[in-house]
């Protein structure tokens, strides 16, 4: 039988607090993968540095895209 866990929900809740998790979450990535590229290489495995660098890529493009919309987002509040 499969138990399901419930993740824990943070004190501080807000409209902006996913964006702001998935933005942490994909430029920690980008720098995670960092270390990931650089071990592929030194075993000469250019396949799974390649695969590496394309998921660094789309995170650093989600990354952007997130502060982006966070920024936008802010400056309406402040408004």
């Amino acid at each position: 039988m499969a138990t399901m866990t419930k993740e824990q929900m943070s004190p501080v809740r807000d409209k902006n607090y996913d964006l702001i998790h998935a933005l942490q979450m994909s430029l920690e990535h980008v720098y995670r993968m960092e270390t990931y590229i650089a071990d592929a290489d030194a075993r000469g495995d250019t396949e799974l540095a390649t695969w590496f660098r394309k998921i660094q890529e789309n995170n650093r493009k989600a990354g952007d895209q997130g502060k982006q919309m966070l920024m936008s987002r802010l400056q309406q509040e402040g408004r």
